[in-house]
């Protein structure tokens, strides 16, 4: 009986890290659709708080870079998106931290 109970734990397990990974895939294809890529954070939730969600979104610097060149103005530039998704109940939850550059073109193109 152990054994079963264990298992159907971890399929739920699974399936909770399915649903947090196509949350989060959905989430990060609507970022900057429609709308500027603008430095800054934001969260939320889905399917009514269940899953917990924040976004950070920064200029992106190389750290392979030993000196920062100068952006010119009105040049399209990299963003990071930082993107972390928690789930679980109670003790020790579940979480799942992705990351994304997007380009983010200059206002009034």
């Amino acid at each position: 009986m152990g054994t079963l109970s264990g298992s159907a734990r971890e399929v739920r397990d699974s399936a909770d890290a399915g649903r947090a990974a196509l949350h989060a895939q959905s989430l990060l294809d609507q970022v900057g659709v429609g709308e500027g890529l603008q430095p800054g954070s934001r969260d939320g939730d889905f399917e009514d708080g269940r899953y917990r969600w924040s976004l950070r979104i920064d200029p992106y610097v190389d750290p392979t870079q030993r000196r920062r060149d100068t952006i010119e103005p009105g040049a399209a530039r990299l963003m990071l998106l930082a993107l972390h998704v928690e789930w679980g109940e109670g003790g020790p939850r579940q979480r799942l931290d992705l990351q994304s550059l997007r380009l983010a073109q200059p206002e009034g193109l």
